[in-house]
């Protein structure tokens, strides 16, 4: 490749990368697992903490639908912040999010503050997660069972 070349391909992935995050907090969000878990490679990996861990697509969904099925639609995450080191057909990440949830009145209130930290790879030309793990850095102010004290 010339160097232009490498120059459009390092931005085009690092766009596609940053648009996976989009579409994470998106999938969430909707409630759409199926969708989650598409966005993790083959035999990806996901690490909340107490929240749960799981390996493969079906374990991401399965974990994903019984800790979040019927909250569709109560938090919404801001994605902010990815900060991408490439090194060809692999990259580590990490980003930040933000979870806004309505409380019993309906206004919204920002709950929960935290960071991923990802490994990334190139499978069948797409970038994915490999490996994700989730930090918590200002826990929720919702009791626990609420929907702002949902996974990120």
């Amino acid at each position: 490749m010339t160097e232009l070349e490498d120059r459009v391909r390092r931005l085009e992935d690092i766009l596609e990368i940053h648009q996976l995050f989009v579409d994470y907090g998106l999938a969430l969000d909707a409630g759409d697992f199926d969708a989650y878990a598409a966005l993790f490679a083959d035999d990806g990996e996901v690490l909340l903490g107490p929240m749960g861990r799981a390996k493969g697509r079906e374990e991401i969904k399965a974990l994903m639908t019984g800790t979040l099925g019927g909250r569709a639609g109560t938090s919404f995450h801001i994605i902010s912040s990815p900060q991408v080191q490439l090194d060809g057909d692999t990259a580590t990440s990490e980003v930040m999010w933000s979870v806004v949830t309505r409380d019993e009145s309906g206004r919204a209130g920002l709950t929960m503050i935290g960071r991923h930290r990802d490994d990334l790879v190139r499978e069948r030309g797409r970038w994915k997660i490999a490996r994700r793990r989730g930090f918590v850095d200002i826990p929720s102010t919702m009791p626990a069972g609420s929907a702002s004290s949902a996974p990120t």
